[in-house]
């Protein structure tokens, strides 16, 4: 079953390479599909699309990930997919 999440991190700062090392490298190794991007200073959004057991694998490791950084927030919602990703997952600069 293919499940879709909007994920929010609000941090104090972001980490240079975060969007490459910490989230990119993740869901690529666990199949996912989707989108991060900076929205302003303190924001990433990240868009994630794939089978149930790789997002929540997803999940546990962005988990691991943040647990290192200054992190003040991380909300997650549900999302439905509004358009195909072709089954990559990319950053938006």
């Amino acid at each position: 079953m293919n499940k879709c999440l909007k994920i929010m991190l609000l941090m104090q700062k972001i980490p240079k390479d975060f969007l490459n090392n910490g989230v990119k490298e993740s869901a690529q190794s666990f199949s996912i599909e989707g989108t991060v991007q900076i929205m302003d200073a303190t924001t990433i959004k990240i868009i994630a699309c794939g089978e149930k057991e790789d997002i929540d694998s997803f999940l546990d490791a962005l988990h691991r990930e943040v647990a290192q950084l200054s992190l003040d927030d991380m909300q997650i919602e549900p999302f439905l997919k509004e358009k195909d990703y072709r089954g990559v997952f990319r950053i938006i600069e």
